[in-house]
């Protein structure tokens, strides 16, 4: 019966304040008002339904191809003042056939990756929504040779708010549905 409290308030507050809007408002704007308010509420209800962060989940997805040899990596305590830190992910097509990374996302804006292949480098790539569509990665991974995934981390991309850990994520999804993720882990110290 407590829990109950707080909800018969605000429904209270509710009938007191059409109560009053009834008094004050001809019956026509009072179905103007009902109508835009519902309008309303459902643009807030179907705009909120169909959002996405754009980064698929993994294991929804095709097993895939690419195995890496480590899939996480800790920088320990890094400063602020020393700028951005990076290290390079070595992943391996383990099948025999060619396979075609299409894309590299990242979940946030503060981590770029860059694909290393055979002395060249691509990118960067980043997280969607921030600077236009994905780019796509379209890069042709042979049967059993390895690419570098490039991870570069800037801790002052968030400012003073980026201070305390940090855990990001580099997504490597094959054109068959395949993804492989990649995991940075911090502790940012001004």
């Amino acid at each position: 019966m407590l829990k109950l409290a707080p909800a018969r308030g605000f429904f209270a507050f509710i009938y007191y304040l059409l109560y009053v809007i009834h008094k004050k408002m001809k019956q026509k704007d009072l179905i103007t008002l009902a109508v835009v308010i519902i309008a309303l509420a459902g643009l807030l209800w179907w705009g909120r339904s169909n959002q996405t962060n754009g980064l698929p989940e993994p294991g929804t997805g095709k097993k895939s191809a690419l195995i890496a040899s480590e899939t996480l990596y800790n920088f320990g305590t890094i400063s602020m003042a020393d700028g951005n830190v990076s290290t390079v992910f070595t992943v391996t097509n383990a099948t025999d056939t060619d396979m075609l990374l299409s894309t590299v996302v990242t979940s946030c804006m503060c981590t770029t990756a860059y694909i290393e292949y055979a002395g060249k480098e691509k990118g960067p790539f980043g997280m969607p929504g921030h600077g236009g569509p994905v780019a796509k990665a379209n890069e042709v991974i042979k049967a059993g040779e390895s690419v570098g995934i490039k991870v570069v981390y800037d801790p002052n991309a968030h400012g003073p708010a980026g201070v305390g850990p940090v855990d990001r994520y580099i997504d490597l999804t094959e054109a068959n549905g395949g993804m492989t993720r990649l995991e940075i882990k911090a502790r940012v110290t001004p």
